[in-house]
């Protein structure tokens, strides 16, 4: 957020309760929420990580946004996560990742499954660099320990890019937020970021 204010861009940065709602009610409180406290008028583009991914994906999927920009999703499970698959009957699982978390799962009942290709201009920054064994052995390789590296792509993207970065820390990270910068400006990942 900072550093697209450096760069002059209003920003309106959402927080939403994850664990309290599924995705059905999620994406339109906290999508809604964004626009409406955007600058009226005003082109609006979004920067996600993970679940604020499928947020915007399910919003659009279901609602137009006329002056949408360009979008930045940074880990989204966009084909879910085998991390809901194998550990979704654990207990204690769902407590922790709430209603929405136990909707990422890659089979058909999970709502990334249910969405369409996108038809917006988007960029994917996925994460190869773990910290969590224990999670990653349930996701092909590489993996950021929540999300496999294939699993963030979704048809029609508009460019990818991996950083070497986990998923909890991947919007922090320099090379991401250079990537975000860029893709915002111009519609694709300068490759020789630092």
């Amino acid at each position: 957020a900072e550093a697209f204010k450096e760069r002059g861009y209003s920003i309106v940065n959402i927080d939403y309760p994850s664990r309290k709602h599924p995705i059905e009610e999620l994406a339109p409180m906290t999508v809604e929420s964004g626009i409406s406290a955007c600058p009226e008028g005003n082109v609006i583009h979004f920067v996600t990580h993970s679940l604020g991914g499928i947020l915007v994906r399910y919003y659009l999927e279901n609602h137009e946004i006329p002056n949408l920009g360009r979008v930045v999703m940074m880990a989204p499970p966009n084909q879910g996560s085998e991390v809901v698959d194998t550990y979704r009957d654990i207990p204690g699982f769902k407590a922790i990742n709430g209603p929405a978390g136990m909707q990422l799962g890659t089979d058909k009942n999970g709502i990334p499954a249910q969405l369409g290709p996108v038809k917006f201009e988007l960029g994917i920054i996925a994460g190869k660099e773990t910290f969590n064994p224990i999670l990653s052995q349930s996701l092909p390789n590489p993996d950021d320990g929540k999300v496999s590296v294939e699993s963030t792509k979704v048809e029609g993207m508009s460019d990818f890019v991996v950083v070497p970065h986990s998923h909890p820390f991947i919007m922090q990270a320099p090379v991401s937020i250079e990537y975000a910068l860029s893709f915002i400006e111009s519609g694709r990942f300068v490759h020789d970021a630092p």
